[in-house]
């Protein structure tokens, strides 16, 4: 269920603002969306796997606050990371 070294770097390489950046606002966000995505399917097929529901339900809260960072600093940034990513709002 963790992210590979190689799926790390492409999502890296495709959100990010320089060639050395790792930990925007940007970046952060796509690779929550990324495992949040993987734990959702996860759950899909136990349902009763409570700890997990608790790790999605902390990793989208992350999101949603590095999101509310992203839409108070850079608007710019914000409509376009949720146009890549296909999020709500």
């Amino acid at each position: 269920m963790s992210i590979t070294k190689e799926r790390k770097t492409e999502i890296i390489q495709d959100y990010r603002r320089t060639d050395s950046d790792t930990g925007s606002p940007e970046v952060q966000v796509a690779m929550l969306t990324h495992r949040i995505e993987e734990l959702t399917a996860h759950l899909t097929v136990h349902p009763k796997d409570h700890s997990s529901r608790r790790g999605l339900l902390m990793l989208v809260s992350r999101r949603r606050r590095l999101l509310d960072y992203l839409r108070r600093h850079a608007q710019e940034k914000y409509l376009s990371i949720i146009g890549r990513l296909q999020l709500r709002k």
